[in-house]
Protein backbone atom coordinates (compact mmCIF):
# COMPACT_ATOMS: atom_id res chain seq x y z
CA UNK A 1 0.00 0.00 0.00
CA UNK A 2 1.44 3.72 -1.01
CA UNK A 3 0.49 6.53 1.50
CA UNK A 4 -0.10 10.24 0.47
CA UNK A 5 1.50 13.07 2.56
CA UNK A 6 0.98 16.69 2.35
CA UNK A 7 1.98 19.58 3.59
CA UNK A 8 -0.48 23.22 4.67
CA UNK A 9 0.25 25.50 1.32
CA UNK A 10 1.48 27.97 3.64
CA UNK A 11 5.33 26.80 4.43
CA UNK A 12 7.63 29.20 2.82
CA UNK A 13 8.62 28.47 -0.93
CA UNK A 14 12.41 28.19 0.12
CA UNK A 15 11.69 25.11 2.02
CA UNK A 16 10.13 23.70 -0.80
CA UNK A 17 13.06 21.25 -1.67
CA UNK A 18 13.32 20.54 2.08
CA UNK A 19 9.90 19.12 2.08
CA UNK A 20 10.79 16.35 -0.75
CA UNK A 21 14.01 15.86 1.31
CA UNK A 22 12.05 14.95 4.34
CA UNK A 23 9.87 12.16 2.16
CA UNK A 24 12.52 10.89 1.08
CA UNK A 25 14.24 10.56 4.40
CA UNK A 26 10.78 9.60 6.20
CA UNK A 27 10.47 6.55 3.57
CA UNK A 28 13.58 4.75 4.25
CA UNK A 29 13.29 5.30 7.61
CA UNK A 30 9.49 3.56 8.45
CA UNK A 31 10.45 1.32 5.11
CA UNK A 32 6.86 2.63 3.51
CA UNK A 33 6.08 3.65 0.32
CA UNK A 34 4.76 7.73 0.73
CA UNK A 35 3.85 10.15 -1.79
CA UNK A 36 4.44 13.69 -0.96
CA UNK A 37 1.55 15.49 -3.25
CA UNK A 38 1.67 19.54 -2.26
CA UNK A 39 -1.41 21.80 -3.43
CA UNK A 40 -1.90 25.40 -4.61
CA UNK A 41 -4.49 26.47 -2.68
CA UNK A 42 -6.21 25.07 0.93
CA UNK A 43 -9.21 24.86 -1.47
CA UNK A 44 -7.72 22.11 -3.36
CA UNK A 45 -6.03 20.46 -0.34
CA UNK A 46 -9.29 20.37 1.55
CA UNK A 47 -10.78 18.82 -1.50
CA UNK A 48 -8.61 15.89 -1.28
CA UNK A 49 -9.10 15.42 2.34
CA UNK A 50 -12.53 15.31 1.53
CA UNK A 51 -12.03 12.94 -0.78
CA UNK A 52 -10.17 10.90 1.79
CA UNK A 53 -6.87 10.74 -1.01
CA UNK A 54 -4.52 12.34 2.49
CA UNK A 55 -2.93 9.74 4.48
CA UNK A 56 -0.28 12.28 6.87
CA UNK A 57 -0.44 15.80 6.67
CA UNK A 58 1.58 18.93 8.04
CA UNK A 59 -1.68 20.98 9.01
CA UNK A 60 -2.27 24.44 9.94
CA UNK A 61 -4.17 24.53 12.83
CA UNK A 62 -7.56 25.62 11.40
CA UNK A 63 -8.26 22.71 9.13
CA UNK A 64 -6.15 20.82 12.46
CA UNK A 65 -9.83 21.11 14.12
CA UNK A 66 -11.77 19.10 10.53
CA UNK A 67 -8.79 16.46 10.51
CA UNK A 68 -9.03 15.61 14.23
CA UNK A 69 -12.66 16.25 14.28
CA UNK A 70 -14.18 15.19 11.10
CA UNK A 71 -11.75 13.28 9.77
CA UNK A 72 -10.28 11.25 12.75
CA UNK A 73 -6.42 12.17 12.07
CA UNK A 74 -4.35 11.32 15.28
CA UNK A 75 -1.56 14.00 16.88
CA UNK A 76 2.27 12.85 15.98
CA UNK A 77 4.33 16.09 16.74
CA UNK A 78 4.82 19.54 15.96
CA UNK A 79 8.03 21.53 15.36
CA UNK A 80 9.85 22.28 17.85
CA UNK A 81 9.47 25.35 19.42
CA UNK A 82 7.66 26.92 16.81
CA UNK A 83 4.35 28.82 17.26
CA UNK A 84 1.74 30.45 14.68
CA UNK A 85 1.88 34.10 15.05
CA UNK A 86 0.21 36.58 12.61
CA UNK A 87 1.63 40.02 11.92
CA UNK A 88 -0.28 42.72 10.86
CA UNK A 89 1.91 44.96 8.60
CA UNK A 90 1.74 48.55 6.53
CA UNK A 91 3.71 50.73 4.45
CA UNK A 92 7.01 51.86 6.35
CA UNK A 93 5.97 55.36 4.26
CA UNK A 94 1.72 54.76 5.44
CA UNK A 95 0.75 57.29 8.21
CA UNK A 96 -0.63 54.36 9.93
CA UNK A 97 1.36 54.05 13.49
CA UNK A 98 -0.50 51.64 14.98
CA UNK A 99 -3.83 49.45 15.08
CA UNK A 100 -6.13 52.34 16.57
CA UNK A 101 -4.88 54.78 13.90
CA UNK A 102 -7.49 52.23 11.44
CA UNK A 103 -10.90 53.44 10.47
CA UNK A 104 -13.75 51.99 9.08
CA UNK A 105 -13.15 51.08 5.16
CA UNK A 106 -9.92 50.00 5.63
CA UNK A 107 -8.52 48.30 2.82
CA UNK A 108 -7.17 44.00 3.91
CA UNK A 109 -4.72 41.96 1.78
CA UNK A 110 -4.06 38.63 2.88
CA UNK A 111 -3.68 34.85 1.84
CA UNK A 112 -6.44 32.22 2.18
CA UNK A 113 -4.25 31.33 5.31
CA UNK A 114 -7.27 30.55 7.94
CA UNK A 115 -5.59 30.50 11.15
CA UNK A 116 -3.54 33.54 10.01
CA UNK A 117 -6.28 35.43 8.88
CA UNK A 118 -9.01 34.76 11.38
CA UNK A 119 -5.93 35.90 14.42
CA UNK A 120 -5.37 38.97 12.12
CA UNK A 121 -9.38 40.37 12.50
CA UNK A 122 -8.75 39.25 16.13
CA UNK A 123 -6.58 41.92 16.59
CA UNK A 124 -8.12 44.82 14.71
CA UNK A 125 -10.89 44.28 17.45
CA UNK A 126 -9.42 47.43 19.20
CA UNK A 127 -10.11 49.53 15.88
CA UNK A 128 -13.60 48.68 15.99
CA UNK A 129 -13.18 46.89 12.91
CA UNK A 130 -14.76 43.70 11.61
CA UNK A 131 -15.26 42.03 8.34
CA UNK A 132 -18.52 44.49 7.94
CA UNK A 133 -16.93 47.85 7.86
CA UNK A 134 -13.33 46.58 6.00
CA UNK A 135 -12.81 45.12 2.70
CA UNK A 136 -10.60 42.75 1.53
CA UNK A 137 -8.81 41.16 -1.23
CA UNK A 138 -7.00 37.70 -1.10
CA UNK A 139 -3.79 36.80 -3.06
CA UNK A 140 -1.74 33.81 -3.85
CA UNK A 141 1.36 34.53 -1.51
CA UNK A 142 2.79 36.61 1.15
CA UNK A 143 5.05 38.42 -1.19
CA UNK A 144 2.15 39.61 -2.84
CA UNK A 145 0.39 40.66 0.39
CA UNK A 146 3.83 42.70 0.24
CA UNK A 147 3.63 43.98 -2.85
CA UNK A 148 0.01 45.43 -2.52
CA UNK A 149 1.30 47.20 0.48
CA UNK A 150 4.24 48.72 -1.03
CA UNK A 151 2.23 50.09 -4.42
CA UNK A 152 -0.53 51.11 -1.81
CA UNK A 153 -3.22 49.27 -2.85
CA UNK A 154 -4.28 48.03 0.98
CA UNK A 155 -4.02 49.65 3.96
CA UNK A 156 -2.56 46.96 6.25
CA UNK A 157 -1.75 43.18 5.61
CA UNK A 158 -1.86 39.88 7.56
CA UNK A 159 1.17 37.71 7.48
CA UNK A 160 2.01 34.47 9.11
CA UNK A 161 5.14 35.67 11.29
CA UNK A 162 7.28 32.98 10.15
CA UNK A 163 6.74 33.89 6.12
CA UNK A 164 7.24 37.37 7.10
CA UNK A 165 10.55 37.01 7.99
CA UNK A 166 11.96 34.95 5.19
CA UNK A 167 10.80 38.32 3.05
CA UNK A 168 13.82 40.18 1.65
CA UNK A 169 15.92 42.50 4.02
CA UNK A 170 14.54 45.28 1.01
CA UNK A 171 11.22 43.82 1.52
CA UNK A 172 11.17 44.11 5.60
CA UNK A 173 12.54 47.43 5.35
CA UNK A 174 9.88 48.86 3.42
CA UNK A 175 7.36 47.54 5.74
CA UNK A 176 6.08 48.60 9.30
CA UNK A 177 4.53 45.83 11.45
CA UNK A 178 1.99 47.09 13.65
CA UNK A 179 1.24 44.04 16.11
CA UNK A 180 2.36 40.53 16.24
CA UNK A 181 0.36 37.74 17.98
CA UNK A 182 1.27 36.25 21.26
CA UNK A 183 -1.01 33.22 21.67
CA UNK A 184 2.06 30.81 21.53
CA UNK A 185 -0.26 27.35 21.83
CA UNK A 186 -1.39 27.61 18.12
CA UNK A 187 0.40 25.97 16.09
CA UNK A 188 1.03 23.64 13.04
CA UNK A 189 0.97 19.63 13.52
CA UNK A 190 1.75 16.46 12.04
CA UNK A 191 -1.26 14.07 12.01
CA UNK A 192 -2.20 10.76 10.45
CA UNK A 193 -5.14 9.62 9.13
CA UNK A 194 -6.53 5.83 9.58
CA UNK A 195 -4.29 3.81 7.03
CA UNK A 196 -1.17 4.76 9.08
CA UNK A 197 -2.56 4.09 12.54
CA UNK A 198 -0.58 0.85 12.53
CA UNK A 199 2.94 2.70 12.25
CA UNK A 200 1.67 5.39 14.62
CA UNK A 201 4.13 4.39 16.64
CA UNK A 202 7.29 4.25 14.49
CA UNK A 203 6.23 7.40 12.70
CA UNK A 204 6.70 8.90 16.25
CA UNK A 205 9.89 7.54 17.20
CA UNK A 206 11.83 8.60 14.25
CA UNK A 207 10.29 12.35 14.34
CA UNK A 208 11.33 12.47 18.01
CA UNK A 209 15.04 10.83 17.47
CA UNK A 210 15.22 13.16 13.78
CA UNK A 211 17.53 15.47 15.37
CA UNK A 212 19.84 12.98 17.15
CA UNK A 213 22.03 12.29 14.36
CA UNK A 214 23.94 14.37 11.54
CA UNK A 215 21.60 13.53 8.60
CA UNK A 216 18.77 13.74 9.96
CA UNK A 217 19.54 17.51 11.32
CA UNK A 218 20.59 18.15 8.00
CA UNK A 219 17.12 17.20 6.81
CA UNK A 220 15.07 19.47 8.78
CA UNK A 221 17.63 22.01 8.33
CA UNK A 222 16.83 22.15 4.56
CA UNK A 223 13.03 22.33 6.62
CA UNK A 224 13.67 25.11 8.35
CA UNK A 225 13.01 23.36 11.61
CA UNK A 226 15.24 22.95 14.91
CA UNK A 227 13.67 19.62 15.84
CA UNK A 228 10.02 17.51 16.52
CA UNK A 229 8.29 16.84 19.57
CA UNK A 230 5.98 15.00 20.68
CA UNK A 231 1.96 16.45 20.24
CA UNK A 232 -0.56 14.67 22.20
CA UNK A 233 -4.02 14.45 21.38
CA UNK A 234 -5.19 16.01 24.16
CA UNK A 235 -2.84 18.95 23.29
CA UNK A 236 -4.16 19.26 19.66
CA UNK A 237 -7.33 19.10 21.41
CA UNK A 238 -6.63 21.99 23.70
CA UNK A 239 -5.58 23.88 20.65
CA UNK A 240 -8.61 23.46 18.58
CA UNK A 241 -11.14 24.57 21.52
CA UNK A 242 -8.96 27.60 21.76
CA UNK A 243 -9.34 28.49 18.31
CA UNK A 244 -12.69 27.56 18.77
CA UNK A 245 -12.82 30.22 22.01
CA UNK A 246 -11.34 33.01 19.58
CA UNK A 247 -13.77 32.73 16.73
CA UNK A 248 -16.37 32.95 19.40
Amino acid sequence: MSYVMTVSPDFPPNYLAGWYIFNTWLQRQLDLPIHLELYDSFAAQREAIANDEIDLIYANPYDASMLVREKEFSAIAAPHNRADEAIIATASGSEIQEIADLQEGTRIVHTDDPDVNMIGMIMLEPADLNTSNTSDETVDSYPLVAKKLLQGEADVGFFLDEAYETLSCLTKDRLRVLIRSEIFVIKHVLLAGSKLQEHKSRLEQVLLEMADNNKGRGVLESMGFQGWEKQTQEDTEFMIDLMDTLVV
